[in-house]
């Protein structure tokens, strides 16, 4: 049987949406390498659940973390939920494990391009969020009603090269 939402939550459309950019922009860097002199700065949770890091990097960095995908990045792997990618820390490489619901941070400082995540929509989401999750999106929903934050606009010049 079916659940139906009583709302629509357009926060989490729009994360969704803006997530796949990301996803589709690895997906370049991993089938072609980064074109020109484009680089991706990215910030992601560190103790989100399957963040996959060493315990040295764990301990250096116990909630986020920035890496930078430019020059010395190998082994980018995109997957549905997460993406792979081996880097260098201190001379010693180690392989790291982000899932897209860890990110808050994109950017590629030569496109001019940035994209922030709001990480309490991003916690906990998945797909049946969006459409038949019954309960789960029913509490969110009263939740963000309570916060009575204003509706935020999003103008898509911003992102545009001038």
């Amino acid at each position: 049987m079916q659940t139906y939402l009583t709302e629509i939550n357009y926060d989490k459309l729009i994360e969704k949406s803006l997530k796949n950019v990301v996803i589709e922009a690895l997906k370049i860097a991993e089938d072609q390498g980064l074109p020109g002199e484009n680089h991706f700065y990215i910030t992601f949770k560190t103790n989100h659940p399957q963040t996959k890091i060493s315990a040295q990097l764990k301990s250096q960095y116990p909630e986020e973390m920035t890496i930078v995908l430019q020059h010395q990045f190998s082994n980018l792997l995109v997957d549905k939920t997460s993406f792979c990618v081996d880097l260098s820390f201190g001379g010693v490489p180690q392989t790291l494990t982000i899932p897209y619901d860890a990110i808050i941070y994109f950017a590629d400082p030569s496109a001019k391009f940035g994209l922030s995540f709001n990480e309490d929509i991003s916690k906990n989401e998945n797909d049946s969020d969006l459409a038949s999750n019954g309960e789960s999106s029913r509490s969110s929903s009263a939740e963000n009603k309570e916060s009575s934050a204003p509706a935020r606009v999003i103008s898509i010049d911003a992102f545009r090269k001038k």
